[in-house]
């Protein structure tokens, strides 16, 4: 297993597409598909802080970058708690909504260089720092517009998978 330096031992995607594999495929599909994604952080006054950020799966582990004197990079060094929630485009769109909970340690220096195509290869590890995502929940949401039916899959490593069908007609 590639090494988070400070990893909880909270899941990582490796572990999403063993036991959630439904997730797993559906979340990948859209995170690929927009490039980008909304990570939430604790400001140190406790407010949320929503930052764009680019996600990488690599060696199975979901990662991000943050430039070190980031505000985003200063929250997860004092409290790794993250939500992730992947980009939609339009408000009628139909696409699925990809949203994690957990939190993000610092990642090895093998995960880093792993991952040679992410922005943060161009930059020293002293500039910017890369985080591996390891998931304490995990839901999908999949939009059947023309139908008005909406499904959440969810998942946890502690509750495992369910999935919850609701209608979007009043």
């Amino acid at each position: 297993m590639a090494n988070v330096a400070g990893a909880t031992g909270l899941p990582g995607w490796r572990d999403m597409e063993e036991r959630a594999p439904e997730i797993a495929r559906l979340g990948s599909a859209r995170l690929n598909a927009a490039r980008v994604a909304l990570l939430e952080t604790l400001r140190r006054d406790g407010f949320p802080r929503i930052s764009p950020i680019q996600p990488y799966i690599v060696q199975g582990q979901l990662l991000i970058g943050a430039m070190a004197r980031s505000g985003k990079a200063d929250d997860l060094r004092r409290d790794p708690r993250y939500v992730l929630h992947s980009a939609v485009t339009g408000p009628d769109s139909g696409e699925g909504e990809l949203k994690l909970w957990g939190s993000a340690p610092k990642a090895g220096q093998d995960l880093r260089s792993a991952a040679a195509e992410a922005w943060w290869s161009a930059w020293p590890p002293d500039k910017a720092i890369v985080f591996c995502l390891r998931i304490e929940q995990a839901a999908f949401v999949e939009w059947d517009t023309g139908l008005g039916l909406m499904t959440v899959h969810r998942w946890s490593p502690h509750v495992g998978s369910s999935d919850a069908l609701g209608s979007l007609r009043r």
